[in-house]
């Protein structure tokens, strides 16, 4: 019992702490940027967290989330819960509709599992994502270094080489980067924020429906994830600075 109150009473300390850092890194964030050219990039549970802390602060920018238009139904739902319960916009950023037509008029609706994700998500993806933050000079994410080996080394806050070009430097806050899987749902369930309820069923990391799966207790979260590719190339190119040299990077 006191073994089990001193973990409890750790883990509380450790989130408490967390929690405060990441609200100074974010007021800091929105204060250095024009509130029009930051945006928080929105789809999962640690992205949910950055918008509560925003809402806690008092400090707005942009939310926006990446519509492949090939989403699980209930992250569509989720999507709107949270556009009520914080009473905020969230832009719904989308493919180039001819460029998905002819994407699946030459390789079908699931080439990706023979040939791998990255043509799929350079249309779905990337592309829109570009589109997006060419229009901003810095943006906001969620990742977490324990989330995969691609994420290892992920900073606080880095030059975004992926996305900067030659008219402008685009900065990229990974401010949950410190934090493991248990603070972020130790964090959503004190605070009883929304949450995909897809994770109730045993979905862990959330991406497109044809491309996740749920994941058995002892495997890593980001198993689900374009299960049938090696683990160490588990990115869909929007944080392919993780996975590839800067020339490669900026040749795509």
């Amino acid at each position: 019992m006191t073994t089990n109150l001193a973990i409890e009473t750790s883990a509380n300390e450790r989130l408490a702490t967390l929690t405060g850092t990441t609200q100074d890194y974010l007021s800091d964030a929105l204060q250095r940027f024009d509130h029009d050219k930051i945006a928080i990039s929105f789809s999962g549970a640690e992205d949910i967290i950055l918008v509560d802390l925003m809402h806690q602060i008092g400090l707005k920018c942009a939310v926006f989330s990446l519509d492949t238009a090939r989403l699980h139904p209930e992250t569509y739902a989720y999507f709107e819960a949270v556009r009520d319960h914080y009473g905020i916009a969230i832009e719904v950023v989308m493919p180039e509709a001819s460029a998905v037509e002819s994407l699946v008029r030459e390789k079908g609706l699931f080439s990706f599992y023979k040939e791998g994700h990255a043509e799929c998500c350079a249309v779905r993806k990337i592309a829109p994502l570009r589109r997006k933050l060419d229009r901003l000079d810095a943006w906001i994410t969620g990742q977490r270094r324990d989330q995969s080996v691609t994420r290892g080394n992920v900073p606080i806050e880095q030059v975004d080489l992926a996305f900067s070009n030659d008219q402008r430097e685009l900065v990229k806050f990974n401010l949950l980067a410190d934090w493991t899987s248990n603070d972020v749902w130790q964090y959503i369930r004190s605070n009883q924020v929304p949450f995909n309820p897809l994770h109730n069923q045993g979905f862990v990391s959330i991406g497109c429906q044809p491309c996740t799966r749920p994941v058995a207790p002892h495997e890593h979260e980001r198993a689900g994830r374009w299960w049938w590719e090696e683990s160490t190339i588990k990115e869909c190119g929007l944080h392919a600075q993780n996975l590839e040299p800067v020339s490669t990077i900026q040749q795509t």
